[in-house]
C-alpha cells in the first residue's frame, strides 16, 4: 500500500537497494512522480528524481561498428586455470624377512583402494624385480602411505611420478 502523499512508483524505487543511483532520462517518468491525492507536481526547481537499480555481474558493450543496437558482447572475467599437483609414485621394496600373505594384507588395511589382485601384484613385482608400485597420489597421502607402510615392518618410499 503507497505512503499518503507518494505514488506507488516513488514507493517502489524507494523500497530497493540504494546501490547504483542515477538519474532518471525520461520526462515521461517524471509524470509517474505527479500523486493526485498530495497534488504534488514536479517543477524545474525539483531536484532530478532518480532511479534505484542494481548493476549487473556483467559487462555488455556495444557492438564492433559502435553503432548502439548491435549485437552485444559479454565480458567475462578471465576464469584461473589451475595447475594439476604433482603426483608421487609410492614403491614397495622387497624384503626377505615378511611372509607374502603378511605384505598383501598389510598393504589391503594400508591402502584402502587395493583390491586383493592389486595387492597380490604389487607383492609379486616387489618380490620379482626388486620394487613394486602400490599407488600413485599427491604428496600427502603418498607420504602418509609409506609411512605407514614403514611403521608395519615394510620397506617402502615414494618418488615423484615423472622423475
Amino acid at each position: 500500500m503507497p505512503s499518503p502523499g507518494r505514488s506507488a512508483g516513488v514507493n517502489a524505487a524507494i523500497g530497493n537497494s540504494t546501490r547504483g543511483l542515477r538519474a532518471l532520462p525520461s520526462p515521461s517518468l517524471l509524470t509517474i512522480a505527479s500523486d493526485p491525492v498530495s497534488g504534488f507536481r514536479p517543477s524545474a526547481s525539483c531536484p532530478p528524481m532518480v532511479e534505484m537499480t542494481r548493476q549487473p555481474a556483467f559487462h555488455a558493450s556495444q557492438s564492433p561498428a559502435g553503432t548502439p543496437g548491435g549485437a552485444a558482447v559479454m565480458e567475462k572475467a578471465p576464469e584461473r586455470v589451475r595447475k594439476p599437483s604433482p603426483r608421487y609414485k609410492v614403491l614397495l621394496h622387497n624384503d626377505p624377512v615378511n611372509t607374502m600373505e603378511y605384505v598383501v594384507t598389510t598393504l589391503r588395511q594400508v591402502v584402502p583402494s587395493l583390491s586383493e589382485q592389486d595387492a597380490i601384484a604389487v607383492m609379486l613385482e616387489a618380490h620379482n624385480t626388486g620394487v613394486g608400485l602400490v599407488i600413485v597420489c599427491d604428496l600427502e597421502p603418498a607420504e602418509f602411505y609409506s609411512e605407514t607402510l614403514k611403521a608395519k615392518g615394510l620397506t617402502s618410499t615414494i618418488e615423484p611420478e615423472d622423475g
